[in-house]
Formats: C-alpha cells, sequence, structure tokens
C-alpha cells in the first residue's frame, strides 16, 4: 500500500508505504531503501507462526511523489522472489 499527502508548493509530499517482504530478503531491501534516502518507520510481523515468514516494513519520505515511486520500484529489483496472486 502506498499514499502520499498533498503537495507544497514545491511538488513535495509526505510519501509513505507498506510492503509484506519475506523474512530472508529484508537485509537487502532494508540497505537498498535506506541508500536511497527513505526512511524505514517500523518493521514487524502480523502473523507469528505464518509460513512463510512475511514482515511488513512502513517506509517513509518527503519528496516529489514520483521520485518515491522510482525509489520504491528500483528496491523492488533487489527481491529474489515473484508476487503471489491471491486468486491461485
Amino acid at each position: 500500500m502506498f499514499t502520499f499527502e498533498s503537495l507544497d508548493q514545491h511538488g513535495n509530499a509526505v510519501n509513505l508505504g507498506e510492503i509484506a517482504i519475506l523474512q530472508e530478503e529484508i537485509p537487502a531491501f532494508v540497505h537498498s531503501i535506506v541508500q536511497q534516502g527513505i526512511m524505514i518507520s517500523a518493521m514487524h510481523k502480523h502473523w507469528i507462526f505464518m509460513e512463510p515468514s512475511l514482515l511488513y516494513l512502513h517506509i517513509q519520505s518527503v519528496e516529489p511523489p514520483l521520485n518515491f515511486a522510482t525509489k520504491v520500484a528500483r528496491t523492488f529489483q533487489v527481491l529474489s522472489s515473484y508476487p503471489v496472486a491471491g486468486d491461485e
């Protein structure tokens, strides 16, 4: 889930995201997102005994929303697993 608040006079907004990631992919994802200047505000589990183990990262930045989206898309490239469709 990704959202952004109202743009200011310079085109910047508060950009927020919540992303579910496999536990083993957390180090590479966190390294990439932080290197691009995006802050991680929280990391937690929703389900304790879920397999595979997923962690939820909350990320945020203050910048133009398109810049934020580009950085997040670039970071998704470090993931090695593919999304799973919900209707399989």
